[in-house]
């Protein structure tokens, strides 16, 4: 499949953008969380700084975003795992409210209330979940509304390796075949589930293999390279806009950091990570841009500098942002639930 200049040029200044956003982050995330600014006596403490809670980051995984989403329009649906900000970006949600969100600031996505696991944003069409596995099922629905609607949309589910031991990946592979959902479901197989590796938890070296069971097409990429992985997605996303169904793609990709930040990371090899990055996605893809002509070192000079710049204004925006009203702790939350035998909705 030919792929035009302009597609390459914005899977390079999206990888660009993420990895600096990821890098960003990780950095501003650690503020405040070490001694001393912390009680004495922790190691670490997850809530304070100015971004609290969890923060997973998907340096290195670049290549599976754009490489899908490059297809994308602002129709289909991408609903992403608790590693989400590079499918968030390639998906186009805007960098200012994702980055409030996470700081927790009124001008989020959430109004500060989902924070970086529960990015949610309906005019791009993109969600995530803190839940394993829980992609899949979302992204069936969606494909359901498309098909009910008779629409040719498309849904991409995101999920690791070990998610694709959970029930729901088998409820959902079963139910988006039997009723030819448009959905494709890809794993991005870093080799680790948090902390274990793939081949202490998975009984197959290639998940894509598990398709042949639901009778749908099953299509391994090997490289962590953003042009295989657009060229072999095509088909899978050509299919699902036909009415043909699921397909099932497996990605070999790499994750740089921990499985959150702050992670010792003591179950890695020492020199994994130096390893990966001898073989780094982004640079690659430069070098094939500049040998067909398609920029020069200038430009790429120019491109770095201005997706730095747009990182840079959210970051700032986040932090200039205000908190929530305390007043507003109940509002744009949905509980479900009964007291003294009346219904709470």
């Amino acid at each position: 499949m030919q792929v035009g200049k302009e597609k390459l040029l914005w899977m390079y200044e999206k990888m660009v953008q993420i990895r600096y956003y990821e890098e960003t982050m990780a950095a501003v995330y650690m503020e405040d969380k070490l001694p001393p600014a912390i009680q004495k006596g922790l190691a670490f403490d997850i809530g304070a700084g100015p971004v609290p809670g969890e923060m997973h980051l998907a340096a290195g995984q670049e290549p599976v975003a754009v490489g899908i989403c490059a297809h994308l329009s602002d129709d289909d649906t991408v609903v992403g795992t608790h590693r989400p900000h590079h499918f968030a970006i390639a998906k186009g949600v805007p960098l200012n409210p994702m980055t409030a969100e996470m700081f927790g600031k009124v001008t989020g996505l959430g109004k500060g209330k989902g924070g970086h696991m529960h990015l949610f944003d309906n005019a791009h069409k993109f969600s995530c979940s803190g839940i394993i596995g829980a992609s899949m099922p979302i992204a069936c629905g969606a494909a359901l509304a498309a098909k009910k609607l008779g629409k040719n949309w498309v849904s991409i589910a995101f999920f690791g390796e070990g998610a694709a031991n959970q029930g729901s990946f088998h409820e959902s592979l079963n139910l988006a075949a039997i009723w030819k959902l448009p959905v494709i479901f890809v794993c991005e197989d870093n080799q680790w589930a948090i902390s274990v590796p793939k081949t202490k938890a998975t009984s197959i070296e290639w998940i894509a293999d598990r398709a042949a069971g639901y009778g749908i097409p099953g299509i391994r990429v090997p490289e962590n390279d953003a042009l295989q992985i657009f060229e072999a997605v095509a088909p899978a996303i050509a299919r699902a806009r036909r009415g043909e169904g699921p397909s099932l793609i497996e990605i070999k990709t790499d994750r740089y950091f921990g499985h959150f930040q702050g992670d010792p990371e003591t179950y890695r090899p020492k020199d994994e990570v130096a390893n990966l990055r001898m073989s780094d996605p982004i640079p690659k893809l430069s070098q094939m841009l500049k040998d067909k002509g398609f920029l020069t070192a200038d430009q790429e000079s120019s491109i770095v500098q201005n997706m730095h710049q747009q990182v840079d204004a959210a970051f700032d925006f986040a932090r200039k942002s205000e908190y929530p009203n305390a007043k507003d702790a109940l509002q744009d939350v949905f509980v479900n639930g009964h007291l003294n035998g009346r219904a709470l909705v």
